[in-house]
């Protein structure tokens, strides 16, 4: 396989895991009563019952980051979040939250204005919250021969939408998976913090390597947070501890991050398009493929 061919199956294998791993989480949310309900099927290893699994923001930006990647070979910052702000206003129902809800119709008017908007959001401090890592992964995988590159291209992709460190942060540390596992090689969270901008989610991340080897997920989810209160620190540590222990197993990555419960489509967009990068999506099967909400044609041409 050529260069171009690995990255393309990479980028392919990326943007389909994280598509399934948000659809996939996003059925915990509307369709489950409680946490009793929720853990008895993640442990019997049931799909929810809901046959069509609509995804949600974190693949549809995920998409307009490949888009804008596909048209330039890089992030363009003002092409990046005018192309957020159009799908935002096209289908504003995906499941955006509320810092999104008040920078993208901003932004629509101003693109070139991004930087000032995205670090008004939260009393001037920026978004720190997980969506920039969400839909990270595929870059990952696009810039996978270069790992400074997909850092670096990383935080640019965060910066329009989360300015706080912590925010771009979450990103890096996820591409820098993505990458890595794109490669083939040993997918290790301690490689990973080491090209993390430093702070709370690169503490998360070697926290995250110290623990024991049969650590069950709700114990991590525990320890280091899933989510819940949908900031890249409570996020991204859990989801790559996830990807980290099954980066050949995508169903057994996805059912480990769901049973930690929390921000569940994101922390299971992560994990999936981290290791959807390493091998694809095959291995889910045809009913997880059937229920998916498809996407978008033009993917085949990238």
């Amino acid at each position: 396989m050529d260069t171009d061919d690995r990255r393309r199956a990479a980028v392919r294998g990326s943007i389909e895991g994280l598509a399934h791993g948000d659809a996939f989480g996003e059925r915990f949310f509307p369709l489950l009563r409680t946490e009793e309900e929720a853990r008895a099927l993640i442990t019997a290893r049931r799909l929810p019952p809901d046959p069509h699994w609509r995804w949600t923001d974190d693949t549809a930006m995920a998409l307009d980051l490949l888009a804008v990647l596909a048209a330039h070979g890089e992030v363009r910052q003002p092409a990046l979040i005018a192309r957020f702000a159009a799908t935002h206003r096209a289908d504003p129902g995906r499941g955006y939250g509320p810092g999104m809800h008040a920078l993208l119709p901003r932004a629509a008017a101003a693109p070139e204005g991004w930087r000032e908007l995205a670090h008004a959001l939260f009393g001037g401090e920026g978004s720190l919250g997980n969506g920039a890592a969400m839909r990270v992964a595929p870059l990952g995988a696009w810039f996978h021969h270069d790992l400074d590159r997909a850092a670096e291209q990383a935080a640019r992709s965060a910066e329009v939408t989360h300015a706080h460190p912590q925010g771009v942060a979450g990103a890096v540390a996820v591409a820098v998976a993505a990458a890595l596992a794109a490669r083939g090689t040993l997918l290790a969270l301690p490689e990973i913090a080491a090209r993390t901008p430093e702070g709370p989610v690169r503490d998360g991340l070697l926290h995250a390597a110290q623990l024991p080897p049969d650590t069950a997920p709700e114990e991590a989810a525990a320890t280091l947070g899933s989510g819940h209160r949908v900031r890249a620190e409570d996020t991204v540590p859990f989801a790559l501890w996830c990807a980290t222990r099954h980066p050949d197993d995508l169903p057994t990555a996805l059912w480990a991050t769901a049973a930690g419960l929390g921000d569940v489509d994101t922390t299971c967009a992560i994990t999936g398009g981290v290791v959807g990068a390493r091998g694809g999506t095959g291995a889910l099967g045809e009913e997880w493929t059937r229920r998916r909400e498809p996407l978008p044609e033009w993917l085949d041409e990238v």
